[in-house]
């Protein structure tokens, strides 16, 4: 049981990381104005509608590499070839995102794709099932 618990901890962890790492490159190709902060909502929110579009693609990538990530390393720690830990994870990242856009300035074409991206967590488990991965 506490192998599964970590299966999903690990899923999630590794998929932060790769969300964070993403959004950091992104934030070094388009960086913030001065006087942009986290803090200073208002001005966020205005800096993330006028991203162009490149850059909105690069956080959907990260969502996408993210999800993929999590379901395979879930799955992989949970050694039992069982996708709910996969789904689990699909499922927390998916929260995450709709909580993301409901907070930013997201168009209709981000939300689709978003909302999309955690169905990765299952190409990621069938990965994982495979005998020649690592």
């Amino acid at each position: 049981m506490l192998r599964k618990i970590f299966a999903v901890i690990g899923g999630i962890v590794v998929a932060n990381l790769i969300v964070f790492l993403v959004e950091a490159v992104d934030h070094m190709i388009y960086p913030m104005p001065k006087g942009v902060t986290y803090e200073n909502v208002e001005a966020f929110r205005k800096y993330v509608h006028e991203l162009p579009a490149e850059a909105k693609l690069i956080v959907i990538f990260g969502y996408a590499l993210a999800a993929f990530a999590a379901g395979f390393v879930a799955t992989r720690i949970a050694k039992d070839r069982k996708p709910y830990y996969a789904i689990i994870c699909g499922t927390i990242l998916l929260v995450v995102i709709i909580l993301n856009f409901s907070m930013l300035p997201t168009a209709t074409w981000m939300w689709i794709c978003g909302i999309s991206a955690p169905l990765l967590a299952i190409a990621g488990y069938k990965m994982a099932l495979t005998k020649n991965t690592v």
